[in-house]
């Protein structure tokens, strides 16, 4: 009996505790209630602003895509060999640097008009490569930079890797050591492992740094056994005894 008493009053307190917060609630609600219909204005004006900003960019980056593609066939527009003329109706140009310095203007566009946009982050990419082959290395260590630390981890990977090369024309050894070991250590879909690994034995070896290039190119090989960079690997361990 005792034992019921005490769950019933344990029942009752329980009811009383609940009952209270209800109304402390509703009161809350009805004292707020202006507050929380400005709240869910706010809420619902900036969901719709979202899904705007997500729905222009869509659409900004597909026209961007666009003059990414024609940028880039630019690019990869033929030279051509020295005394020849250019032939009408099919494009071409006189020297690999008036090529780069053709792409370089369009892809400068792009992220101009498109600053915003992911296209735009593969337009900095290439403006960096353009910069590069123009022997511009600020612009091209700048572009390089940026897109080097974006969230885009395959885009990123690809900037470091090419970043690296920028530092090594710069003999900024040390900072193109760092980005090999990084993506050594965290490689990307556009930059494997073995490839940074190679890049950077490659790099020890020019350097004259006989010991790091061996136990880069020993560890290549071990790791890749029966592959085409593994027999590489071991080549170059012989060319190094």
């Amino acid at each position: 009996m005792r034992a019921e008493t005490r769950r019933s009053l344990k029942e009752d307190r329980f009811r009383g505790a609940t009952i209270q917060v209800a109304e402390r609630t509703a009161h809350w609600s009805v004292e707020h209630k202006s507050k929380l219909i400005t709240f869910s204005i706010i809420v619902l004006v900036v969901l719709a602003a979202v899904l705007g900003t997500w729905a222009y960019l869509s659409s900004q980056d597909e026209k961007a895509s666009v003059d990414l593609g024609a940028a880039v066939r630019t690019m990869e527009t033929q030279v051509r060999p020295p005394g020849v003329p250019a032939q009408p109706n099919f494009p071409s140009f006189a020297s690999s640097e008036e090529r780069a310095t053709a792409a370089k203007k369009e892809f400068q566009q792009v992220v101009d008009k498109y600053p915003h946009t992911h296209t735009a982050d593969v337009a900095r990419y290439f403006l960096g490569l353009t910069s590069n082959d123009l022997g511009d290395n600020a612009t091209a260590e700048r572009y390089l930079g940026e897109v080097a630390s974006i969230h885009d981890k395959d885009l990123a990977g690809l900037a470091k890797f090419a970043l690296a090369a920028v530092y090594r024309k710069e003999n900024t050894d040390g900072q193109a050591v760092d980005l090999y070991k990084q993506l050594i250590d965290r490689p990307t879909a556009t930059v494997a492992k073995v490839t940074a690994q190679m890049e950077l034995a490659s790099f020890y070896q020019s350097k004259q740094q006989t010991a790091d290039a061996k136990r880069i190119y020993e560890q290549v090989q071990k790791e890749n056994q029966g592959t085409e960079a593994g027999s590489l690997a071991g080549s170059k361990l012989t060319e190094l005894k």
